[in-house]
C-alpha cells in the first residue's frame, strides 16, 4: 500500500509552478528588456552631449553665404559642351566663362604614351571646330584648355559621344 500512496502523487498532483522551467522562460524576455531599457536610460543620462554648437543659426546662415559665393563662382566657371561625331570632327561650344584666343583639345588612350593635340578654330557660328579623323572604339582621355583656362581631365567611353564639362557641365 505505501506504493499507492506514492504513485498518486506522480499521477494528478502537479508541480508548483516555481518549479516548471516554462514560466521562467517566459518571464525571462521581458525581463532582459526592462534591464536593457534601464541601462539605456543611464548611459543617456551619464553621457549628455549638451547643445553642439550654441550659435547654430547664426553658423546656418554663414553657410548658406559661403554655398550662395560658391554658386556665384561656379556662374563665372568656363562651361563647354564637346561633340565628337562619327565622322571624326569635334566641335567645342562654350557655354560661359572668358572667350579664348586659342582652344587646344588633347586627347590620348589609356596606357598609351602619344598626346594628340587638335588646335581649334572658332567657327562663324561661335563654336570651336577640329578634325579628329576616323577613330576606332574605345576609351579616350580628354582635355580641354585655352591660354587662360583648362578644364579637368575627362574620360570618355567612346566615339561618338556628347561631354559636358565645367559648371554646368557633370566631367569628372
Amino acid at each position: 500500500m505505501s506504493h499507492r500512496a506514492s504513485s498518486s502523487r506522480a499521477e494528478g498532483q502537479p508541480e508548483r509552478w516555481f518549479r516548471e522551467p516554462w514560466p521562467w522562460l517566459l518571464a525571462a524576455g521581458p525581463f532582459a528588456v526592462v534591464v536593457a531599457a534601464l541601462a539605456s536610460a543611464w548611459i543617456a543620462v551619464a553621457s549628455d552631449d549638451g547643445v553642439v554648437a550654441e550659435d547654430y543659426y547664426k553658423q546656418g546662415l554663414l553657410i548658406n553665404r559661403r554655398l550662395a559665393a560658391i554658386d556665384a563662382q561656379r556662374a563665372r566657371e568656363p562651361a563647354a559642351t564637346l561633340q565628337f561625331r562619327a565622322d571624326g570632327d569635334v566641335r567645342v561650344h562654350l557655354e560661359s566663362g572668358p572667350p579664348p584666343s586659342k582652344l587646344n583639345l588633347m586627347l590620348k588612350r589609356p596606357g598609351e604614351r602619344e598626346l594628340r593635340t587638335i588646335a581649334l578654330s572658332l567657327a562663324e557660328d561661335g563654336d570651336w571646330r577640329g578634325r579628329l579623323g576616323m577613330q576606332a572604339p574605345g576609351r579616350w582621355i580628354v582635355k580641354l584648355e585655352s591660354e587662360h583656362w583648362q578644364f579637368p581631365v575627362t574620360t570618355i567611353a567612346g566615339i561618338p559621344v556628347e561631354v559636358r564639362l565645367g559648371a554646368t557641365g557633370n566631367g569628372s
